[in-house]
């Protein structure tokens, strides 16, 4: 049924990451599936780039490739059936193109609680959930 599973992390959500990675690693193991893990930065503001150190953003997304393949090393799967990404821009467009892109059967991903101006799910998950191509698991 699913042959490709596209789980979004987001690095600062420890609790979050981990759960999602067991729903990840159950269903890939179920249904002899890929993973592929990204994360997607929202950019800031450039103007600020302009003060900061010439390895400055080299030495952020060598950071974030190192987390994400911790992450991905974690896992109980084949490591050759695990894939790591990372993209900078907005959340849900980025994680819809990866989806586009890869050919997702499946998207995974956490969705915090919301406030009352989105009552199921966050603004990120209910982009995704509306435009994205495949089938998408909201884990709470």
């Amino acid at each position: 049924m699913f042959t490709k599973i596209l789980a979004p992390i987001d690095l600062a959500e420890e609790k979050m990451t981990r759960y999602a990675l067991g729903y990840a690693e159950a269903l890939a193991k179920a249904f002899d599936a890929d993973i592929r893990l990204v994360n997607v930065q929202s950019l800031g503001p450039i103007p600020l780039l302009d003060y900061s150190p010439k390895d400055f953003a080299a030495n952020i997304r060598s950071g974030l490739e190192s987390e994400l393949a911790a992450l991905a090393a974690s896992i109980d799967y084949a490591a050759d059936r695990i894939s790591t990404v990372l993209h900078f821009g907005p959340v849900y467009q980025q994680i819809l193109a990866e989806a586009e892109s890869w050919g997702s059967d499946v998207i995974l991903l956490c969705s915090h609680r919301p406030g009352m101006e989105r009552f199921l799910i966050g603004s990120n998950a209910s982009a995704i959930v509306r435009h994205a191509n495949c089938s998408v698991l909201v884990l709470r």
